[in-house]
């Protein structure tokens, strides 16, 4: 039956690492929501700057502020921690650079409450905040904003696969907590940020027939900087194919057979092989061994006859799989590249879509 209005606790867990000046941003967001039945579970994880003192400061002001003070284990192991503490019907998460407008938890629940069954997550797109631009001025729509098309609600992964194939944005989402408890989904507990979001995302989504999408952003996504970014990568290159590798054992754990999950998991694949070879070239130490671990495990029509897949690393995939004759794709690439330019255009404007763009080539 429907939620009944204002009675259902949200915690939101916002776990903080040296989250600097920009964690006021994320506090103020979580005490100015509209819907005020909320608890803030914020997770110090061994931060060496003021972040606690900050922290503090909103909890000596506001008693639906909880703090917790730990050494430092990473991502994973402060998003659990929250979780082992939180005593919400809801779990939500804002992560300490990011914000949410004032009534995202207000909007997302009403439109929970607007189905006559409980949905397990609701999810939303969300906004994409470029480095530099603090208060969002000129904030874009995420790449999924106007592609997920479920024939009908609640709806499983199977019938919106585009959302595992883009960033994994596990805080743009609100989680029935009895639902993460009854399937046991927790967080990886990997040193630092680790990615532990990749397999998050994909043990909740495969998890559940009970998804519901509203197709407006509420969340305030701050992107890390070009340079940061080469630089993560740089620091561990082969990150991304462990955690895609983990991924793929989800599904398979699952027993998901459903093509357009899998295409979406491949095209992500894709996008993380891309990013590697780009950064550090095919001789890097390693590299080989994990391209050959992660196209062994894709299914050879899936990729082949995906336009979505670049004629450049379609021949990488065919080149490390031993295919002789692979067919040539260009003009389906060059559709599909087309296709999703000017969707871009259309949720984002033109002049914002190449500024968009132009920041690939400058690195």
């Amino acid at each position: 039956m429907p939620h009944a209005a204002e009675a259902e606790l949200v915690s939101i867990i916002i776990p903080v690492y040296n989250a600097g000046i920009q964690l006021v941003d994320a506090l103020v967001s979580a005490q100015e929501q509209t819907y005020r039945n909320i608890e803030v579970i914020c997770v110090n994880d061994g931060s060496t700057d003021d972040s606690l003192a900050i922290l503090n400061a909103f909890a000596d002001e506001d008693p639906r502020f909880r703090i917790i003070t730990k050494e430092n284990a990473g991502y994973g192991a402060a998003m659990n921690d929250g979780l082992a503490v939180a005593r919400g019907t809801w779990i939500a998460i804002l992560e300490p650079d990011d914000w949410m407008d004032v009534d995202a938890l207000e909007r997302m629940l009403a439109f929970a409450r607007s189905f006559s069954e409980e949905p397990d997550i609701v999810k939303c797109p969300y906004w994409w905040v470029k480095a530099g631009d603090e208060f969002g001025q000129q904030k874009l729509n995420c790449t999924y904003r106007g592609l997920v098309h479920p024939k009908e609600q609640p709806f499983s992964l199977e019938e919106a696969p585009e959302l595992i194939a883009h960033h994994p944005s596990i805080w743009s989402a609100l989680y029935w907590r009895a639902f993460l408890e009854e399937q046991g989904i927790r967080f990886p507990e990997y040193p630092g940020s680790g990615w532990a979001d990749n397999r998050f995302l994909m043990e909740t989504l495969t998890a559940t027939d009970r998804i519901v999408y509203l197709d407006e952003p509420f969340y305030n996504y701050r992107a890390t900087s070009p340079e940061d970014e080469d630089a993560f990568a740089r620091k561990a290159p082969l990150l991304p194919f462990e955690r895609w590798g983990e991924m793929t054992k989800v599904l398979n754990a699952a027993k998901v057979t459903d093509p357009g999950i899998w295409r979406a998991h491949i095209r992500r694949g894709f996008m993380y092989a891309g990013g590697v070879v780009g950064q550090v070239g095919e001789g890097y130490p390693g590299l080989s061994d994990a391209l050959q671990e992660m196209f062994g495990s894709m299914d050879e029509e899936l990729v082949l006859s995906d336009p979505a897949i670049s004629p450049e690393m379609r021949s990488l995939f065919a080149r490390i799989r031993g295919i002789e004759c692979i067919r040539p794709n260009h003009a389906a690439y060059a559709a599909y590249t087309l296709g999703k330019g000017l969707h871009r255009i259309r949720i984002n404007g033109l002049s914002a879509t190449l500024q968009d763009v132009s920041r690939f080539f400058k690195r």
